[in-house]
């Protein structure tokens, strides 16, 4: 607590003041926390004031609260792209960072207890942001921009969290999470200098290698680097009691469906706190297991009002994991650079509102970056258009990586691929006339018929055994599944004869 106070006091952080007329000042209160590393071992032990931001009136004490997070597929591109070029990967850490943004609004705060007690009724005008205010990260993120872009670094358009550095030949990329950055590029000296630069703004924690980033887990081996979440499966496995649970091969059975009207138990949970508090844990958990995907978005539809056999279907899931918590992506060393998808859509899969499922994958090189596994926002009227608005869903999230890659200097070469089982919707995206089967579409599926036109994508046939994107539609079988992770690039580095 000292230590967080001396900082506080040494950044200036706020003045005593006296209270204006018809102010309310908002409460604080100290938080504490434990840090671990990636082993489990105890990293250290950690204080902090926080503002009690709740207690904030919008337009009084604060105005735009929005703040960019760095996203997972962008992550996932450039830790590819590092191991495809051999670029080394670091890790900081921001101390204090919520510290360094200056607010403008007035923001009074009743001091610490026990630490001004000494000055009357004084309160603390906030000067620079403090965690717990609601612009807090916002600030913040205004002043680490305001000093990456002065040295040279361009924000990215695609990804406002990413930031590159070009000069002549040296590239150098940031990426930033709220306080946690990686850095990376083709110059270790470079790299060297904008730590300095970084260290001479922000009071900087150099965690040197990267290995452990926001519970992902980085394991490098000779094939190339593979992103797990080993400890957070364990551990959710122990919260919930399953570490002694007795495996189950796949993550779903392949006759799930549920149909309320029918269903044999349509008891609803008493107390839903426990399924939330499990799905959001299992939502983030699929951050590095596309295997569980589908399981996790359907379980994801019921969070205020889950059925018991939605909890028995998230518990089997959790012991799917129970059968290998090491299992990630790997990222190999591949040099290839292009892109690949696969689309596909389960037709009327939901019962009660006969939506279908779309799912797809995006590969770069060989290396899984980017999948989903969602139900479609309206009914389709045949497989043919399921699997076409699949399609639709797919061509966007490419271009977005496209821009995205472009920014990284990877220039990939079109047509992209785009794999889909379905002949229909692959004759309804090349040929224009299809008008009885396409006259209901709305005017945003045409997208993806521009695209095939001006040679972005090149629409390819690929046979039903072979579409990897099943494994986002559907429960599969053992022998479906152990095919689709193995193409995906999925592997348990901590036991990697399996």
């Amino acid at each position: 607590m000292n230590l967080e106070m001396e900082a506080l006091l040494s950044n200036k952080t706020w003045e005593l003041v006296d209270l204006p007329v018809n102010r309310k000042p908002i409460g604080c209160k100290w938080v504490f926390k434990i840090k671990y590393k990636a082993n489990g071992e105890i990293e250290r032990y950690k204080a902090r004031l926080v503002a009690k931001g709740y207690n904030q009136r919008e337009g009084l004490d604060f105005g735009e609260t929005f703040s960019p997070v760095v996203k997972m597929v962008t992550i996932r591109c450039v830790l590819s792209l590092a191991v495809k070029n051999g670029w080394s990967l670091f890790q900081l850490d921001i101390n204090n960072a919520f510290l360094y943004g200056s607010i403008t609004e007035d923001v009074y705060m009743s001091p610490p207890e026990g630490y001004f007690s000494n000055n009357g009724n004084k309160v603390c005008k906030l000067v620079k942001s403090l965690y717990g205010l609601k612009q807090a990260p916002r600030k913040w993120n205004e002043k680490l921009t305001d000093v990456l872009l002065n040295v040279g670094f361009v924000q990215s358009c695609c990804d406002h969290s990413l930031y590159t550095l070009t000069k002549q030949d040296v590239f150098v990329v940031l990426l930033v999470y709220v306080d946690d950055i990686i850095i990376t590029g083709n110059n270790n000296n470079e790299i060297d200098k904008i730590k300095q630069l970084l260290s001479d703004n922000f009071k900087i924690k150099d965690l040197g290698i990267l290995r452990y980033f926001l519970g992902l887990e980085i394991v490098y081996s000779d094939e190339g680097m593979c992103l797990n979440q080993r400890k957070y499966c364990l551990e959710l496995l122990s919260e919930f009691g399953y570490l002694g649970c007795k495996p189950v091969n796949t993550p779903v059975e392949l006759s799930h469906v549920i149909n309320k009207k029918v269903s044999e138990d349509t008891r609803v949970l008493n107390d839903i706190t426990n399924y939330q508090k499990l799905v959001g844990k299992l939502i983030y958990l699929s951050l590095t297991r596309p295997d569980i995907s589908y399981t996790v978005q359907y379980l994801s539809q019921f969070m205020h009002k889950p059925l018991v056999v939605h909890l028995e279907i998230a518990l089997r899931l959790l012991r799917f994991l129970k059968l290998c918590p090491g299992k990630g992506i790997l990222f190999n060393k591949d040099s290839s650079l292009d892109l690949v998808c696969y689309t596909d859509s389960d037709w009327a899969k939901c019962l009660d509102t006969r939506r279908s499922v779309t799912g797809y994958c995006v590969l770069f090189g060989n290396c899984l970056v980017s999948w989903k596994s969602k139900k479609q926002s309206v009914v389709s009227r045949s497989t043919g258009e399921a699997e076409y608005r699949a399609m639709c869903s797919a061509t966007c999230e490419l271009v977005w990586i496209v821009n995205l890659l472009d920014e990284l200097h990877v220039k990939c070469e079109l047509p992209i691929k785009v794999c889909c089982d379905s002949s229909a919707a692959i004759s309804i995206a090349a040929n224009p006339v299809f008008h009885e089967r396409t006259k209901h579409f709305e005017v945003d599926l045409y997208y993806l018929r521009e695209k095939v036109a001006a040679g972005f994508i090149n629409t390819v046939k690929v046979e039903s055994e072979n579409q990897l994107a099943d494994l986002f539609t559907k429960g599969v079988s053992v022998g479906q599944l152990e095919f689709f992770c193995n193409k995906l690039g999925m592997i348990n580095m901590f036991k990697p004869n399996e």
